[in-house]
């Protein structure tokens, strides 16, 4: 065994000591809470969690660690809205979601381990931080790429209240398109991610990968991404919820692909690939679309 395969290991070893440490926050949190209003204490258990797993990042001088929370938070999150489920919500539709929600997070967070090169690396994006803030920088990560993304998982798992614990409405054809999209984005995000990295295996540094689904758009597992919470929200319009709240969760997390996540990676791909800026005129940049001539 390699040294730099056994440092992995530890490193992922790490990972999930800091996930578990977490989870007990988290449900500690929750029992502690008891009787409380149930967004309180899961609100609560998220801060918990996200403090547990901050604590890990700096002890560990690397704010990567906090990324699987992207996907390992929603099917907890899910787990605890349908312990708290009123009896009339349809057991379909919770056992329909629920499988979706795990499908998605099973593959979301195996992808991640398969890239993640271990403690010694470091997201660009947080290299990028810590060259802006200096001294602040744990502050900054704090606040940026803890707290904030944390919010955005809870605001877009609002839809799982809905359609696992008080949405009672029976189980219908709007439910059918919502765990079509589901599906659809979970399959089409792991055929991009594929083709992604088999690109990365052949290809030669600073080309640009414009193969399958990447002809199509720049950043069609993103838009597999933003589709996703998308059909979760349908499942909660469907389940009989009409709040904004249900749909609050896609559209912050469309925007945050839209506004920041793109343009940061669309820029660094023009500084590093030579015919990038040709591709961005060419390419759709998020909606699958027949590239431009």
């Amino acid at each position: 065994m390699t040294s730099g395969s056994t440092r992995r290991r530890m490193s992922l070893a790490v990972c999930g000591l800091a996930y578990l440490g977490a989870f007990f926050a988290a449900a500690y949190v929750v029992q502690t809470l008891y009787g409380l209003h149930p967004m309180i204490r899961i609100v609560s258990a998220n801060l918990a969690a996200i403090v547990v797993l901050f604590t890990f990042s700096v002890a560990y001088d690397n704010s990567s660690l906090f990324d699987p929370y992207w996907s390992v938070a929603p099917p907890l999150i899910g787990w605890f809205w349908w312990v708290e489920a009123v009896p009339a919500v349809p057991a379909a539709r919770q056992g329909l979601v629920l499988l979706l929600v795990c499908a998605w997070a099973i593959r979301l967070t195996g992808n991640w381990v398969r890239g993640w090169e271990g403690l010694g690396h470091e997201d660009w994006r947080y290299r990028q931080i810590r060259e802006q803030t200096g001294r602040s920088y744990w502050l900054a990560s704090l606040v940026g790429i803890h707290l904030v993304p944390g919010a955005i998982v809870l605001l877009a798992c609002v839809p799982l209240r809905a359609s696992l614990a008080s949405g009672t409405d029976p189980i219908g054809w709007l439910d059918a398109v919502a765990a079509a999209v589901m599906a659809g984005a979970v399959t089409l995000e792991a055929v991009a991610d594929e083709q992604l990295r088999r690109f990365r295996t052949t290809a030669a540094v600073g080309t640009t990968c414009d193969h399958g689904l990447w002809a199509y758009s720049r950043h069609p597992n993103y838009f597999g991404e933003t589709a996703f919470w998308w059909g979760l929200a349908l499942f909660g319009i469907a389940s009989g919820v009409r709040t904004g709240w249900v749909v609050a969760g896609a559209v912050t997390v469309t925007v945050m692909f839209v506004l920041v996540s793109i343009p940061m990676l669309d820029r660094r791909s023009v500084e590093r690939r030579p015919g990038y800026a040709e591709h961005m005129r060419r390419v759709s940049r998020l909606v699958p679309w027949f590239p431009a001539r």
